[in-house]
């Protein structure tokens, strides 16, 4: 959990960074920015931090693993330990995103670095260094009058309720790559796995969250992808997995696999087959194995989302199936339609 209520911002630079391969150019300033202005300043913190809501952190990591190999590690290890000059080090950081900067659909924009304390993270206050980028200006209406007249003219700006991309780099756990928060508008997009992938070069934190997170994701996709090639299952017997694999997270503190495995499959072919998935499924996407857990509260929200248990049938009707699959059971008739039986007490 992130708490930004008591932060202060001491220092912040801005520089531009365009798109190197569409032959934008990069502008980098001579000095920090004059951040006295106290409402200044409560705006900065406001479009800085306000998008961090998330409970899901990241380690600096490189190609071979080592953390030390990441320029943006190094520059966060040297401005946390105020070796160099921090305005110096803003510039690297500039450089460093001009030069990884080379997908044609990345957008250039204004480049912001800030050094914040008073930053809380799990209940720990630390010190944090802020990355954050605009990349679109909005157009505004200034106001202004004399004593007889107003005026009214068109000025270009930053929305500050509209943050494009941003990481925090708290001043913790440095050993394994610092804590690191991100924020990226595009979500999902191929612009977006640059900002965390290319630029930023991050793993998931070994941690409850991902924990959580990543073996329902590896259930989920099992149940969708490769039960229905391995058995002969119907939607409603996935969705019924599905539910049970949501409920099991929801009512435990605590995950143990195989506890999980006899609860949600029961049936011992679908364990084997499960496990086998499962392995071949960490193993291609670099998931550390973990087999007991403490169970995240908004990791199980977040991942809620996607776990779906809507049965769609053709474009007429969308039947929701939230718990016992033996009060709805499919059939098919003579002339080869097919239909599904529901049983219920009371109708709402």
């Amino acid at each position: 959990m992130i708490n930004h209520a008591n932060a202060v911002l001491d220092d912040v630079s801005v520089h531009h960074t365009g798109n190197k391969t569409n032959g934008d150019e990069i502008i980098l300033t001579k000095s920090p920015m004059d951040i006295s202005d106290p409402v200044m300043c409560d705006l900065l913190l406001k479009f800085f931090l306000s998008p961090f809501k998330q409970s899901e952190f990241f380690n600096f990591t490189f190609s071979n693993g080592d953390a030390n190999m990441n320029p943006m590690f190094i520059y966060a290890k040297q401005l946390f330990g105020d070796h160099g000059d921090f305005h110096v080090q803003t510039v690297n950081i500039a450089k460093h995103l001009y030069e990884t900067s080379i997908h044609p659909q990345i957008k250039g924009g204004d480049l912001f670095v800030a050094r914040i304390t008073g930053m809380e993270v799990e209940h720990k206050r630390v010190a944090a260094i802020g990355i954050f980028k605009s990349e679109n200006r909005q157009a505004f209406l200034k106001l202004q009058h004399d004593k007889k007249n107003f005026t009214m003219d068109v000025q270009e700006g930053i929305n500050p309720d509209k943050l494009d991309k941003g990481c925090i780099i708290f001043n913790t756990d440095e050993e394994s790559g610092y804590k690191v928060a991100i924020f990226d508008r595009l979500n999902k997009s191929g612009e977006a796995q640059f900002w965390k992938d290319q630029f930023l070069m991050l793993k998931p934190c070994s941690d409850e969250f991902h924990h959580t997170s990543a073996f329902l994701d590896i259930a989920r996709q099992y149940v969708t992808k490769q039960l229905p090639e391995e058995f002969e299952v119907n939607k409603s017997d996935q969705i019924d997995i599905l539910n049970k694999s949501m409920e099991y997270f929801k009512t435990r503190d605590n995950f143990e696999k195989k506890e999980f495995e006899q609860e949600v499959f029961q049936d011992e072919a679908l364990i084997k087959s499960f496990r086998k998935f499962d392995s071949a499924y960490r193993k291609e996407n670099e998931i550390e194995p973990e087999d007991s857990f403490e169970i995240s509260l908004p990791a199980l929200k977040k991942q809620a989302r996607v776990f779906k248990s809507i049965l769609k049938l053709d474009k007429n009707f969308h039947i929701y199936i939230h718990g016992n699959k033996d009060l709805i059971q499919p059939g098919v008739e003579k002339d080869g339609r097919k239909f599904y039986k529901i049983y219920y007490s009371e109708e709402h």
